[in-house]
């Protein structure tokens, strides 16, 4: 019995660890994607007249 309890521990270890590099890999990608946003919203709060130059001509 406690050979069949290893065989499923050992089947079951590659499962885990590909879901721990999924969710490095997730935590890495959102991670990015938030410091973009975060860099164009900066810009855009700094540059507001240069960046919706166009908008602003629109609604006149």
């Amino acid at each position: 019995m406690k050979s069949k309890t290893w065989m499923l521990a050992f089947a079951a270890l590659p499962m885990l660890q590909g879901c721990t590099v999924l969710a490095i890999a997730d935590v890495a990608a959102s991670t990015v994607i938030y410091g973009v946003k975060t860099a164009v919203n900066v810009v855009d709060a700094v540059t507001p007249d240069i960046i919706n130059r166009d908008k602003d001509k629109s609604k006149k």
